[in-house]
């Protein structure tokens, strides 16, 4: 009797509960999930290996088409997108060194002829594409050459100092560049003219965004809005943060990742410190966005250290975490061949 009055209690309870839930079909839609990332990922970025080729570095001719004649290895490797680090003519007005930094632009329609031709740069691509890989170029939208043409065609695009002077971007030693003042409409529409540009007539099949985070965003969303427009590409960004993949980037930097393993390889860190990371990237970052999971490239390899004095005794670790982890993984320049420097 003390029983079936316990389970009367507890039906009249859960009756109770049940009457106070409005139907799901009630339920206004604006509180229906809606995905954070609205870019559609191209189909052949699912699962994608990255492979940054430094040209002037890859083979010993410093060409495209050197380069091309080392597609079917790179293939071989596994490698599903090439990015190929800035292909433009270098300034040479306050150029660093004798060869000058590919980060300094003079033209952003013109080929480097240190590298090769446009013809030959639209070989590579081709060949790429038969091998079933892609190409994407290294961009640099945050500033110029000083001696590119549009600092005298449109001085107005450029940011300014307290002395009305050009400048270069604020607190790094970059010396051989100025900035651009992305607030100009105009400059806007002739950067994403010039992007286009390459994806309609060499094949490029998207780009890796260069300081990203130093441009509006809205301009990236805006750009990648006009190249989805001609075909599907992927774009990365360098930055580390969230809200530049809902329109704009399929990928970014996961930066506290590599610092994590750094700090594991050199002893100051047990392997418990990822936690937080992975953490987050579960209950932080969209499910959607891709994070580059990398151990080298060409910042770390001048500024750092070369990769395995860089990660110390983890070096090989963190190699197989970055493939295997969550995330997408990249290949620097004659990694593969564990280059010491």
């Amino acid at each position: 009797m003390i029983r079936l009055f316990a389970t009367s209690l507890t039906a009249l309870a859960l009756a109770a509960c049940a009457s106070t839930q409005p139907p799901a079909a009630d339920i206004p839609s604006r509180w229906a999930p809606q995905p954070y990332v609205q870019v559609d990922h191209p189909d052949w970025a699912d699962d994608a290996v990255l492979y940054q080729l430094n040209t002037r570095q890859f083979t010993e001719e410093g060409t495209f088409a050197a380069a091309e004649l080392e597609l079917d290895r790179l293939a071989d490797l596994g490698v599903d997108i090439i990015w190929l680090m800035p292909i433009h003519p270098i300034g040479e007005k306050n150029r660093k060194g004798s060869l000058g930094s590919p980060y300094s632009v003079r033209d952003y329609y013109g080929v480097n002829p240190e590298f090769g031709t446009l013809e030959d740069l639209k070989s590579f691509v081709d060949a790429a594409h038969e091998r079933g890989m892609h190409v994407i170029l290294d961009w640099v939208a945050n500033h110029t050459a000083w001696d590119n043409p549009l600092v005298e065609q449109h001085p107005d695009w450029y940011e300014r100092d307290w002395d009305g002077d050009f400048m270069p971007t604020r607190w790094w030693d970059w010396s051989d560049i100025i900035d651009l003042d992305h607030s100009h409409p105009e400059l806007r529409e002739y950067m994403a003219g010039a992007m286009r540009y390459w994806v309609e007539e060499v094949g490029i099949d998207g780009y890796r965004a260069d300081v990203a985070g130093y441009i509006p965003l809205d301009f990236w969303e805006e750009v990648r809005a006009e190249l989805d427009s001609v075909k599907p590409v992927f774009m990365l960004g360098e930055f580390d943060q969230r809200d530049i993949h809902r329109r704009a980037f399929d990928a970014s930097y996961a930066w506290e990742w590599k610092n994590i393993m750094h700090a594991i390889g050199k002893g100051e860190a047990k392997a418990n410190a990822l936690f937080g990371y992975y953490s987050g990237n579960e209950s932080v970052w969209p499910h959607d966005a891709y994070r580059m999971t990398y151990t080298a490239n060409h910042d770390q390899n001048s500024w750092d250290a070369a990769a395995p004095d860089f990660y110390g005794p983890a070096y090989e670790s963190a190699i197989v975490l970055s493939f295997v982890g969550e995330g997408i993984p990249l290949i620097y320049n004659g990694q593969e061949a564990f280059n010491e420097k």
